[in-house]
């Protein structure tokens, strides 16, 4: 098997020169479990440190610009568009982000970039009111972030 990053001792980014510029799209998706009590005061836009949702959505934009400068050897991608879905439950909030640009190289890391970074937003907006008595966060979970869809499509 032959690995795409590494060559003999040197580690490189995958050399994307000789393909086609495509329109690529990925869509990923994830999920964070909170206290009825929290996602209530989320709905009811309650939270002390503001709009939970609003914020987590600026998060994952910058987060998705800026995956390039957090995952090593990333290729940097001219984002053409980005689309977040929040879903509110009674004990889970779901985040489904949709990601496109026209590059020679996919957009699947940005958009699992933008979920994590939308859920950890959103656990840090709320993490006062999920402390248990010891400090401790026994109802909060992260969970189920994948890939949901990913296609590419040629430049006409």
């Amino acid at each position: 098997m032959k690995l795409t990053h590494t060559q003999e001792e040197s580690i490189h980014m995958v050399d994307v020169t000789s393909k086609p510029i495509t329109q690529r799209t990925a869509t990923a998706e994830g999920e964070i479990h909170l206290k009825e009590d929290t996602i209530k005061l989320i709905r009811e836009k309650k939270i002390e440190k503001g709009n939970v949702l609003a914020t987590a959505q600026i998060a994952a934009i910058n987060a998705i610009k800026n995956t390039w400068n957090l995952i090593p050897l990333c290729h940097p991608l001219p984002i053409t568009s980005t689309k977040l879905k929040f879903k509110t439950l009674n004990n889970k909030i779901t985040v489904k982000v949709t990601v496109k640009c026209n590059a020679k190289t996919g957009v699947e890391m940005e958009a699992l970039t933008g979920v994590s970074v939308a859920l950890l937003t959103i656990w840090d907006m709320v993490k006062s009111l999920e402390k248990d008595e010891k400090g401790q966060y026994p109802h909060t979970k992260i969970s189920n972030i994948k890939v949901v869809e990913k296609k590419k499509s040629e430049q006409r």
